[in-house]
């Protein structure tokens, strides 16, 4: 199965330079917790509730800071026709639970997550690479 059939294709794009208060509330809103940020019509970052929390609040940073203050740079993502089993092994090692999805113009289609794939594909599989998620250490326990 391909990533696009089970991506979810409406997806707002965060900009750098919204509050961080503002993308708390859209993610509030719309009971997600991670967007992809964009400008110029490139993805140049991610940001999520726990970047909001971790580099933001814990860092002594008010709702007035920028997403460009939080999110995290290193941009990791999919291509819509690409085969699910293969992405979410990847997402295991990657130790994420989204994934923006391009297609092969490199243009933002819309996001993966392992609750897509649990829900709409494979739950065992998806159970494997949610372990690797897991796992304590990584790229995603520093603040950076």
């Amino acid at each position: 199965m391909k990533v696009a059939k089970i991506m979810s294709s409406d997806v707002h794009i965060a900009s750098p330079n919204d509050s961080i208060e503002e993308i708390a509330r859209i993610m509030a809103s719309e009971d997600i917790g991670f967007l992809p940020v964009g400008e110029n019509d490139r993805l140049i970052g991610t940001i999520t509730d726990r970047d909001i929390v971790i580099r933001g609040v814990a860092s002594g940073k008010d709702g007035d800071a920028r997403v460009r203050d939080v999110m995290t740079r290193e941009v990791k993502y999919c291509f819509s026709d690409e085969e699910i089993d293969h992405v979410i092994e990847n997402m295991g090692d990657l130790q994420v639970r989204r994934l923006p999805v391009v297609n092969r113009d490199k243009r933002l289609v819309g996001v993966v997550s392992l609750a897509d794939a649990a829900l709409k594909h494979d739950p065992e599989a998806t159970g494997s690479a949610l372990t690797g998620v897991v796992e304590p250490g990584g790229n995603h326990t520093q603040m950076q």
